[in-house]
């Protein structure tokens, strides 16, 4: 498995709140392991308590892409190290799950979980996946979705760093209401050029009396 997949572990947690619209999805036990996909033996030994655990490390992942869409890449930088002090990674070279046409083992390295709890485990494959994610492309492909009120994560993979939305639909939601934004100012200024007119129009008349 290629290490900047763990990436999208950092999406994912930082997406399970919208805290412009007032939108919480990690509420309960089956959400934390939601989160895991389809590694889903990861998740099960989740409790109670990772709930809160995971909504902790979930404010310190956003903390890392709102610096980096503010363009403070330092910060970003410095706030991503601290996760991945506190929460280290053993990496492991896997061949599980994947053969080649003479069923030998595809070698990959592979992030093992952290033994101690459910959220160590999640935090630490995260973290490590954003900063691969973060060197391999740099600090700008950490962006937050520009459709208001969005403001969910993402990483920009695209060829020329244009991303802005977190998704087609918040782009297209965007587009729509900034056309929209563009036909009443096309409006309000054709208005005021008939007023204007108008305007002149009855000056012109009157000095002709």
């Amino acid at each position: 498995m290629e290490l900047a997949y763990y990436s999208d572990y950092a999406v994912r947690l930082v997406n399970s709140e919208e805290p412009d619209r007032g939108k919480e999805s990690l509420t309960s036990v089956e959400a934390v392991r939601d989160l895991f996909g389809a590694n889903q033996s990861a998740g099960r030994r989740a409790t109670d308590a990772d709930v809160t655990r995971f909504r902790a490390v979930r404010a310190r992942l956003r903390a890392v892409f709102e610096a980096a869409d503010t363009g403070d890449e330092t910060l970003a930088v410095d706030l991503l190290n601290s996760l991945l002090l506190e929460f280290p990674v053993s990496p492991q070279i896997s061949g599980h799950d994947f053969r080649d046409d003479d069923g030998r083992p595809l070698w990959h390295m592979h992030l093992a979980d952290h033994p101690s709890n459910v959220t160590a485990g999640y935090a630490a494959i995260a973290a490590m996946g954003l900063a691969f994610h973060l060197t391999e492309y740099g600090v700008d492909r950490l962006g937050l979705c520009e459709a208001a009120p969005c403001r969910n994560a993402y990483l920009d993979t695209s060829t020329n760093r244009s991303r802005r939305y977190c998704s087609d639909r918040c782009a297209t939601r965007a587009n729509v209401a900034a056309y929209r934004a563009r036909k009443r100012l096309e409006a309000d200024r054709s208005d005021k050029t008939g007023r204007a007119a108008d305007s002149a129009q009855r000056s012109t008349a009157n000095g002709v009396r």
